[in-house]
């Protein structure tokens, strides 16, 4: 899934290759990633683009005496950058596609040329494209937590909102945007990670905890901000692999001591964590394993 130094290094790409140019089109070919009516998409054709923001995990697209258009692109979603004029789609609701934008041709550009496309990769489609007045009439915008590399999240702050999780598992609460925006399942692990913290461990803690956890959360965030921007959106995904420690790494060694890196299934996702470092050296229960008579 894009996380925040993700979707902060697409709006930063895209911003720079789309502000000053217009709209000529967006196709929406997978209808059910559409949430709103009104305005309606048209209403953004023939508008110059201002500017690409992030708020959490979603892509804010602004553009002049018009609607925002607001993409979240849940766990599978992606941007990929077109240079050339597109092909034809195969039909509504075939592939990956799920929405397109032509950029009105400049000097030089063949008509109907560049633009973006919108994908999604699944078979289960959460994607959703809005397009709104202003961006807080988007529920999951309006109901986000502090941005949590913004200057005004101060490890008071962070005290606060894990003092109000109360018992609530850390990982959970990291990944809650609700409560802090633009993190999850990758950095959570990688935080928790660089800050010795079981995944399990509760979100109300000691002062001295929450400052770890405080500065661990900041420099992998930072940090992984810094790797992404300027990075093509082609080879986004591949280089938030190349950096992960834990995440995605079950059975490969741990980089910090050299243990193996472990694994805790869930429903719909996963966890990886090294039990040195993290947990003691104590392997966490993993339930589903453990119902399906797997011996860890």
């Amino acid at each position: 899934m894009p996380e925040l130094p993700e979707v902060e290094a697409l709006a930063l790409d895209l911003g720079a290759r789309l502000t000053g140019r217009a709209i000529h089109r967006i196709d929406v070919l997978e209808i059910a990633a559409l949430k709103t009516v009104e305005p309606p998409v048209a209403a953004l054709h023939g508008k110059a683009v201002l500017g690409v923001a992030r708020r959490g995990k979603h892509l804010v697209l602004s553009v002049e005496s018009g609607p925002h258009l607001v993409i979240h692109l849940a766990r599978s979603g992606w941007i990929r950058w077109r240079e050339a004029a597109p092909r034809p789609t195969a039909g509504r609701g075939r592939g990956p596609l799920a929405a397109r934008a032509v950029l009105e041709p400049t000097d030089g550009d063949p008509p109907g040329g560049d633009g973006f496309d919108v994908t999604e990769q699944a078979t289960r489609k959460r994607l959703a494209i809005h397009v709104v007045e202003h961006p807080e009439q988007v529920l999951s915008i309006a109901t986000l937590g502090p941005e949590p590399l913004a200057a005004d999240f101060t490890e008071e702050r962070f005290a606060g909102i894990l003092a109000a999780a109360g018992r609530a598992q850390i990982k959970g609460v990291l990944r809650d945007q609700q409560r802090i925006a633009g993190i999850g399942n990758a950095y959570s692990d990688e935080i928790l990670h660089a800050a010795a913290m079981s995944p399990f461990h509760p979100a109300s803690m000691p002062a001295d905890e929450v400052h770890r956890l405080y500065a661990a959360l900041r420099q992998v965030l930072q940090e992984a901000v810094e790797h992404a921007a300027g990075v093509p959106a082609s080879s986004l995904k591949a280089e938030k692999r190349q950096r992960m420690r834990v995440h995605g790494r079950k059975g490969e060694a741990c980089p910090a001591c050299g243990d193996t890196v472990r694994q805790v299934i869930y429903a719909d996702s996963t966890l990886e964590y090294c039990a040195t470092c993290q947990t003691g050296g104590k392997p966490l229960s993993d339930r589903v394993l453990s119902r399906l008579g797997v011996r860890r």
